[in-house]
């Protein structure tokens, strides 16, 4: 399956995209799409623990399966002051 992952604010800058169409198994969670990431962009582990995940307009969990087609935002949590 493909899955379109969109990244935003410092994770855009690792990567050097704003999004990657990224191919995975038919079964594949949230948590293996981030591994698969950072295989290819390993500063991108330095954010694992913080990150926010959303498809569509809801924020999900790593364990959460994917289906083809899915539109992954990645993005670091939000900071104000």
């Amino acid at each position: 399956m493909k899955v379109r992952t969109e990244f935003y604010s410092r994770l855009r800058e690792i990567v050097g995209a704003p999004a990657l169409e990224v191919e995975l198994p038919d079964d594949a969670t949230v948590h293996e799409l981030v591994e698969k990431l950072c295989g290819d962009y390993p500063r991108l582990r330095d954010f694992t623990k913080s990150v926010l995940f959303g498809i569509g307009v809801e924020f999900v969990q790593a364990n959460h399966s994917l289906d083809d087609g899915d539109v992954v935002a990645i993005m670091p949590p939000v900071q104000g002051g």
